[in-house]
């Protein structure tokens, strides 16, 4: 597929806003071209709602996701000439649980309910937002995965520029 140089240009532009993300809520795997959540979280076997997270303390563990959801909302503000797909993805550590493709699923929903529901965070106009889950990395996703499997309980956000896609692609 050829690229023009303004496309490039426009490519270049995207990769470099996202290094405005806050290194304290996020930190970017180049091997994966993910961002992940700096933020750890602990859940019991099975359970996906972020009340049940296991911490020493849980008000600040919170507050530190609320923190990172509202630095997506202000890279978003601050980049609005720009389109993007957010995707909030959840994954499971690998344990005896049954269903943990479904639980890695249900935990990124948990996350983005928590954001706009309970801390009114809003995305605003430029994003189409995605939830997913990669399970425990049994299906092979190819996903990226931890050796410490409690490492694995995580979100990963992905942050892709959706405008210069369907600019390449409107053009072919």
């Amino acid at each position: 597929m050829e690229a023009t140089e303004a496309q490039l240009q426009e490519i270049k532009k995207v990769e470099e806003s996202t290094k405005d993300l806050n290194k304290d809520y996020f930190e970017y795997r180049p091997e994966y071209k993910k961002y992940v959540l700096n933020i750890q979280v602990r859940y019991p076997a099975g359970k996906s709602d972020l009340n049940t997270i296991i911490s020493y303390d849980k008000d600040w563990q919170l507050n530190k996701l609320a923190n990172a959801g509202q630095e997506i909302q202000n890279f978003l503000d601050n980049h609005r000439e720009n389109q993007y797909v957010l995707i909030v993805e959840g994954q499971a550590s690998r344990d005896n649980y049954t269903y943990n493709y479904e639980l890695s699923y249900q935990r990124a929903l948990a996350l983005m309910r928590f954001w706009v529901e309970y801390r009114g965070i809003n995305f605003g106009n430029n994003c189409e937002i995605l939830i997913s889950g990669s399970g425990d990395g049994k299906l092979d996703t190819h996903s990226m995965r931890e050796e410490e499997e409690t490492e694995n309980q995580r979100f990963l956000i992905h942050i892709l520029p959706k405008n210069i896609f369907e600019s390449t692609n409107e053009k072919k």
